[in-house]
C-alpha cells in the first residue's frame, strides 16, 4: 500500500479516535487530554518514521545561551530525566535505540533527538490549540488537565533534547 494512503488511514483513525473521545468526555476531561497526547504521539511518530525527514535547519544547532544547558537546568531538566528513569522510559527507549561508541549510532541518536524534538513540538501546539479552545469555551480551571499534560509530555521532552544535543554533537565534532 502507498506511504501516503497509510499515513492519510492513520490521520484518519486519529481523527475518529479523538473525535469519539471528545463526544463521549468532552474536551475538558483528563481523559481526553491522555487520548489527544497519546494518539498525537501516535500519528506524529508514524509520519515521521515513514518519511524519514532529514531536519537540517540550524534550528538544531545549540545556541550560545543554551550550550551548556544551564537554562534547562533552570527549568528542572535534571529532575524529569531522573523520572524518566524512574519510571521506565530510558530502560525502553535504549532497548529500542541502543546506544553504543561508535559513530553511527551516535549518528542516528543525534538524528533521533531532532525527530523526538520535532514530533513533540509539533504536538506541543496542536495540544496548545486545543487548550485555547477550552479556555474560551469552559475557563481556565476546565483547562488545567491539558495544559498540566502539555508541559510534562511536550515541553519538558522538548527540553530534554535541546539539553542531550549539545552533548551528542559535541563527541560527533571530536571524532570527525
Amino acid at each position: 500500500m502507498n506511504k501516503y494512503l497509510r499515513v492519510c488511514f492513520v490521520l484518519v483513525f486519529v481523527g475518529i479516535t479523538l473525535a469519539g473521545v471528545a463526544l463521549w468526555q468532552d474536551l475538558h476531561s483528563l481523559v481526553f487530554a491522555w487520548v489527544l497526547n497519546l494518539m498525537l504521539m501516535f500519528g506524529v511518530s508514524y509520519i515521521a518514521e515513514t518519511f524519514k525527514p532529514r531536519l537540517l535547519s540550524t534550528y538544531y544547532n545549540a545556541k550560545k545561551w543554551e550550550a551548556e544547558g544551564e537554562i534547562y537546568k533552570w527549568f528542572g531538566v535534571d529532575v524529569f530525566r531522573k523520572i524518566l528513569v524512574w519510571v521506565g522510559w530510558e530502560k525502553l527507549n535504549k532497548a529500542s535505540n541502543p546506544v553504543s561508541k561508535n559513530l553511527y549510532t551516535l549518528k542516528h541518536l543525534e538524528y533521533r533527538t531532532r525527530q523526538s524534538e520535532i514530533g513533540h513540538l509539533i504536538i506541543f501546539f496542536i495540544v496548545l490549540i486545543f487548550n485555547l479552545v477550552v479556555v474560551f469555551k469552559y475557563g481556565i480551571i476546565q483547562s488545567l488537565w491539558l495544559f498540566s499534560l502539555n508541559i510534562v509530555l511536550n515541553f519538558y521532552p522538548i527540553i530534554v533534547q535541546r539539553y542531550n544535543r549539545p552533548r551528542l554533537q559535541n563527541i560527533l565534532n571530536r571524532n570527525k
